[in-house]
């Protein structure tokens, strides 16, 4: 999603040789008293990952986003408890919440305006997710963020029951670039990524100063309802909670819950920023999103009685 507003938040089969020498006798030497030296042979190591320089721009990047990060901690946000007494909900509210996040879009299509309101998208076939670091990206930035990303598709799967991986031929690709690579990155996708062309990510590459990550889901097939193809672009300039906080929710929102909500709390699909992580309740609607009751394409009007038993069994509410 994209976060916009003052102090908002908003990736040789070589065929082994076998040598044959051919041994004669010869008359022995004179016996040394310890073996002779030979020269260590070393494997050859991988270049090392050495960051690029970064520009004025994207220094200055970084510098506001810190003190983005700081004025929300300052003020109580970017909470990482996953909901508590204090964000009580119901199974109405969870129906209510489900019905404005995974039926309306966020944007339009260039993401130039607010979306409108649209059939259920979730993906049929298993996501493997790939992650695509800019140059500049330092190699503890990496290290970090790896693990982040692969933990987080671990948990979305079993929170889904769908497959999600990190892994093999991908399908999503995870952009964590700054300023000054991000180009380089988005065109790494689109060579990595059947259906996904330069064109289409031509939205991802002029972010304004307050995106601070964004998302585009791809329907390629002949049901433009079934999502399959994702890429996120993060914003490596971010600092860490915000970068974690982006994963979160860049990465929920590619799997179909493309909206914000004002109403929804505890959860992360909500503009304000006080829940920098996936919250529990944002796990019900994920459960919601790949309920096998529910399909893709299906109108909101046909979901809600579905949603409305789902939601009343994940919050122990009467049936």
């Amino acid at each position: 999603m994209v976060r916009i507003g003052q102090f908002k938040r908003w990736l040789g089969t070589g065929a082994a040789g076998l040598l044959l020498t051919a041994c004669a006798w010869q008359m022995p030497v004179e016996p040394v008293r310890k073996p002779i030296a030979r020269p260590t042979v070393q494997a050859a190591l991988p270049a090392p990952v050495v960051a690029q320089p970064t520009s004025q721009e994207s220094a200055k990047l970084r510098s506001y986003f810190n003190q983005v990060q700081q004025a929300q901690l300052s003020q109580g946000l970017l909470r990482r408890d996953g909901g508590g007494p204090d964000t009580p909900y119901t199974a109405d509210m969870l129906v209510r919440n489900f019905e404005q996040i995974a039926f309306y879009n966020e944007y339009n299509a260039t993401f130039s305006g607010r979306g409108e309101k649209t059939l259920m998208r979730r993906w049929e076939k298993p996501v493997r997710m790939a992650v695509v670091f800019g140059d500049g990206v330092p190699p503890s930035t990496r290290e970090t963020d790896m693990g982040a990303v692969n933990a987080y598709a671990g948990r979305l799967a079993g929170i889904t029951g769908h497959p999600i991986s990190v892994g093999g031929a991908p399908n999503f690709m995870v952009i964590i670039a700054g300023e000054d690579d991000r180009e380089a990155a988005l065109a790494e996708a689109a060579r990595r990524i059947p259906g996904v062309t330069p064109a289409s990510l031509t939205a991802l590459q002029n972010l304004r100063r307050d995106t601070y990550c964004i998302v585009a889901a791809y329907a390629g097939g002949t049901d433009p309802s079934t999502y399959t193809a994702a890429v996120a672009v993060i914003r490596a300039e971010n600092p860490s909670l915000m970068r974690l906080s982006c994963i979160h929710e860049e990465l929920a929102q590619g799997l179909g819950l493309a909206n914000d909500s004002p109403t929804a709390r505890p959860s992360i699909f909500n503009d304000d920023d006080e829940f920098a992580l996936l919250t529990r309740h944002d796990e019900n609607l994920l459960r919601i999103l790949y309920d096998p009751r529910l399909e893709a394409g299906i109108s909101a009007e046909e979901a809600t009685p579905i949603v409305r038993t789902i939601a009343r069994e994940l919050t122990g509410g009467p049936l």
